[in-house]
C-alpha cells in the first residue's frame, strides 16, 4: 500500500489518477467516505498494489476540517508501506514542504520525493533544489502528461516489501476469511465467540483493533483462517478518525482474503460506509457474506428482517446474490450459519463449469431471449466458455459484441447464477468477436 502525501495543491490527486489509470489491469478507483480521499489499485511489473490519495497536509491550522485532514495524513503515513512525498516544482521549496519533510524523516517507511509539475526539461532541472529537504532520491515528473512516471513506478515496485501473501501460512490452500466492517460492529467479538477464548483483545471502544491477526479455526467440521481486521490498538489513538482508519485496515484485510464477512451493527443499519466496504470487496473480486450483528437487541415486528434485507439488497445492487445472516454474537446465535455461508461463497468462487455444460444450458436461453437488435443489426451469440482466471469469469463469443449493452450482460450473469449457483461471489461477463 502506498500513500501520496504533501501540502495542498501540489497535484496529489492528479498523480493518483495517473498511477491508477496507466494500465488496463487496474481494478477500479474507489471514492472514500471523506472528502478528497481516494483508494485505487494499480499493476506494474508483476506487482499489484493499492494507492491512497490524501488531503493536503497543513500544520497548526485553526480550521477544523484542515486539522482532520492532517490527522488522516498522519494515519496514512503510519499505515502505508511506502510514501510518495509530493512537492510542486513550479513553486519551489515551500515552508510547509520543510515542515512535512521533518515529519516524514521521523518515519522508518521508505519515502520517495516526487517533484511534480516538471512539465519540461527546464523545470526538471530546477527541481534539484528539493534535495534540500534531505531525501536521497528525487523524481521529477509531470502527473498531467505522464512523463517520468515509469521511472518512479519501477522504483515503487522495488521498494515495496516482498509479496508474502499466504507464503507464511501453514496451509495456503485453506480459505482465508476476513471479518470486516465499521468500527464497533462486533468483528473481534465474533471471532472470540467462535474460538471460545480471548484470542483477540475486545473492548467497547470503536477501533480497538490494530494489526491483522490470522487465526486458524479448526472445529465443527470447518478448517480455515480467520483474519480479524486488526489487532491491539493503543489507547492514545482512539481520538483519530476511525471511519477513515477502518477503511484503510479493511483494504489490507480484503486484499489478503478469499471471502469477507461484512459485519453490520443492527442498531446503526446499513450505512454509506458499509456500502463503500461492500464495493471494495466486490471490486477486489472476493466472496462476501453480509452479517447483521446485535439482532437480539432489535425490537422486531412481523417483517422486520425481511424489510431490512430488501433495503440492503437495494443498496448493494446490482450485485445482490449474497447471503444475509442475522446474528447475535453475545447470544452466539447463527454464528456457524455465517461460517457455512462464507465457505459456500469460497467454493462458489473456485467453481469451474465445463464448456459443454455452459453451452447446453445457456444457448437455448439466449436463443429464446436474444440480445436486442441495435441499428437494425441482429446480434447472435454462438459460444460460451469460462476463462482460466482465479475467480469466475465467462466470455460470450458473438458476431457483434460491441452492440451488447449492460442490461443484457446483467441478464446473462443472472442466468449463470441461477443455473450454476455463484451466490456470494462476483461474476465477470465479457463479450468477444467469434
Amino acid at each position: 500500500m502506498i500513500a501520496i502525501v504533501g501540502r495542498p495543491n501540489v497535484g496529489k490527486s492528479t498523480l493518483f489518477n495517473r498511477l491508477v489509470g496507466m494500465r488496463q489491469a487496474i481494478v477500479d478507483e474507489f471514492s472514500g467516505v471523506t472528502r478528497d480521499r481516494h483508494y485505487g489499485k494499480t499493476f506494474w511489473n508483476g506487482r499489484e498494489f493499492s494507492v491512497i490519495d490524501t488531503g493536503g497536509y497543513v500544520e497548526g491550522s485553526d480550521d477544523i476540517f484542515e486539522e482532520e485532514i492532517r490527522k488522516q495524513v498522519l494515519l496514512a503515513i503510519e499505515e502505508a508501506d511506502l510514501i510518495l512525498f509530493t512537492v510542486d516544482t513550479s513553486e519551489g521549496v515551500h515552508p510547509l514542504d520543510e515542515e512535512f519533510a521533518r515529519v516524514l524523516r521521523q518515519t522508518k517507511k521508505p519515502v520517495l520525493l516526487v517533484a511534480n509539475k516538471a512539465d519540461n526539461p527546464g523545470m526538471s532541472f530546477n527541481s534539484s533544489e528539493f534535495y534540500v529537504l534531505g531525501f536521497d532520491r528525487l523524481y521529477p515528473l509531470s502527473a498531467v502528461n505522464g512523463s517520468g512516471t515509469g521511472d518512479i513506478l519501477d522504483d515503487i515496485v522495488k521498494a515495496l516489501p516482498p509479496d508474502t501473501d499466504n507464503k507464511d501460512i501453514e496451509n495456503p490452500e485453506l480459505p482465508r476469511i476476513a471479518v470486516v466492517g465499521r468500527p464497533n460492529a462486533g468483528k473481534s467479538s465474533f471471532i472470540n465467540a467462535l474460538l471460545g477464548v480471548e484470542r483477540n483483545i475486545v473492548t467497547d471502544i470503536a477501533g480497538t483493533t490494530r494489526d491483522s491477526i490470522d487465526t486458524r479455526f479448526n472445529a465443527f467440521g470447518f478448517d480455515f483462517y480467520l483474519v480479524d481486521t486488526a489487532g491491539v490498538r493503543k489507547k492514545s489513538k482512539v481520538h483519530e478518525d476511525l471511519e477513515f482508519y477502518s477503511v484503510m485496515r479493511s483494504i489490507r484485510a480484503i486484499e489478503h482474503s478469499d471471502v469477507c464477512i461484512l459485519m453490520v451493527d443492527a442498531h446503526e443499519g446499513f450505512a454509506v460506509q458499509d456500502v463503500n466496504i461492500f464495493s471494495l470487496i466486490q471490486k477486489n473480486k472476493k466472496g462476501v457474506v453480509v452479517v447483521i450483528n446485535k439482532w437480539d437487541l432489535i425490537e422486531k415486528e412481523t417483517n422486520t428482517s425481511r424489510d431490512l434485507e430488501k433495503y440492503i439488497r437495494e443498496r448493494i445492487s446490482p450485485f445482490t446474490d449474497v447471503e444475509i445472516i442475522f446474528t447475535s454474537v453475545n447470544q452466539k446465535q447463527r454464528l456457524l450459519k455465517a461460517l457455512e455461508a462464507a465457505i459456500r461463497a469460497f467454493e462458489n468462487r473456485k467453481k469451474k463449469i465445463k464448456t459443454s455444460e455452459l453451452n447446453e444450458v445457456l444457448l437455448p436461453i439466449i436463443e429464446n431471449t436474444p440480445p436486442p437488435a441495435t441499428k437494425g443489426k441482429h446480434i447472435k451469440i454462438k459460444y460460451i466458455t469460462q476463462l482460466p482466471t482465479p475467480t469466475p469469469a465467462f466470455v460470450f463469443f458473438a458476431n457483434l459484441p460491441q452492440y451488447i449493452k449492460d442490461p443484457y450482460a446483467r441478464f446473462l450473469e443472472n442466468k449463470l447464477r441461477e443455473a450454476f449457483d455463484f451466490k456470494g461471489t462476483p461474476v465477470q461477463v465479457f463479450f468477444r468477436k467469434k
